[in-house]
């Protein structure tokens, strides 16, 4: 009985954790759109402003109950996820969804080859692979300004997982959260908030406000709920499909049809990721931990 119940909740986190990813990807794909209206860091900052004041309303997080420890670790968390927001928005403007989402792949997975060991650790050959397939340097194609936004994104991903996963050990529930995404909106707008708010419409404010539902907010609900089922373990294996779903939104909702070399740099950046995470993982955590800052126990 124990058995069959586990093993439909591990079934059940698995289809909250690909929900999430799809998501993830297609908030991405329809903040492409709002790009052309008030630019990169401007649809960045529309959608962590609108996610800041949800989490506040909805949740509103009590600091005297927070150590001063995890308080300051939730705002530095906060401002990683302005960074790997802002500047995934500039990659995403300058490369096609798939290759971005590859490269911004590759901090979760430095991570995974880290905690690796041995033969373990040979998978960041197979991602650096992937990379070279993906960006094709001997053709000039990839815009040099947008790889290098990805890479951010990915350095502030890494920096995102380590943070996540003090912030989650000492905050539960939706706690964490409630930290981090108003720090992060109010570092973007900071950056991006000034050259943006003169050209904001009401059309515009209701655009950004479904989109922080769709992005960030319902994945990392479902996020939360699938780490409830699934072992982090399992969970990072998941999230290692994400550039193949971003391959597929992209070619299925932005029209963005990649060639050969590019779809085999994605599988292979795929195949790292899952190897990396089978034999890495936290295997001393106490509680499972998601990258938007939400705790399981």
């Amino acid at each position: 009985m124990h058995s069959t119940t586990f093993r439909s909740g591990a079934r059940a986190g698995a289809s909250m954790a690909v929900a999430s990813m799809l998501f993830v990807q297609l908030g991405l794909a329809a903040s492409v759109g709002l790009i052309d209206d008030i630019g990169a860091s401007g649809a960045a900052w529309l959608r962590l402003f609108w996610a800041g004041v949800l989490l506040l309303v909805l949740v509103r997080p009590r600091l005297s109950r927070y150590s001063r420890e995890a308080l300051w670790s939730g705002v530095a968390l906060g401002v990683v996820t302005a960074g790997v927001t802002l500047l995934f928005m500039a990659a995403v403007a300058r490369l096609p969804l798939g290759t971005a989402s590859a490269l911004e792949f590759l901090g979760p997975l430095t991570i995974a080859v880290w905690r690796s060991r041995g033969v373990g650790r040979s998978w960041a050959a197979v991602a650096a692979a992937g990379v070279l397939l993906l960006t094709q340097p001997w053709t000039g194609a990839a815009d040099p300004l947008g790889v290098a936004c990805a890479l951010g994104a990915a350095v502030c991903w890494a920096a995102y997982i380590l943070l996540t996963q003090r912030v989650g050990d000492a905050v539960s529930g939706f706690g964490g959260l409630a930290v981090s995404m108003p720090v992060a909106a109010l570092v973007a707008t900071a950056v991006a908030g000034p050259g943006v708010v003169g050209h904001l419409t009401p059309q515009l404010l209701l655009y950004g406000l479904g989109l922080a539902i769709l992005l960030p907010v319902v994945p990392f609900a479902l996020e939360l709920l699938a780490l409830r089922r699934l072992t982090t373990g399992a969970f990072g294996t998941l999230m290692a499909l994400e550039p193949a779903f971003a391959l597929m939104i992209g070619f299925l909702v932005l029209s963005q049809v990649p060639n050969g070399i590019a779809v085999l740099g994605i599988l292979l950046v795929v195949a790292a990721g899952v190897g990396a995470e089978r034999t890495g993982g936290r295997v001393d955590a106490s509680a499972s931990v998601d990258r938007s800052g939400l705790v399981s126990a």
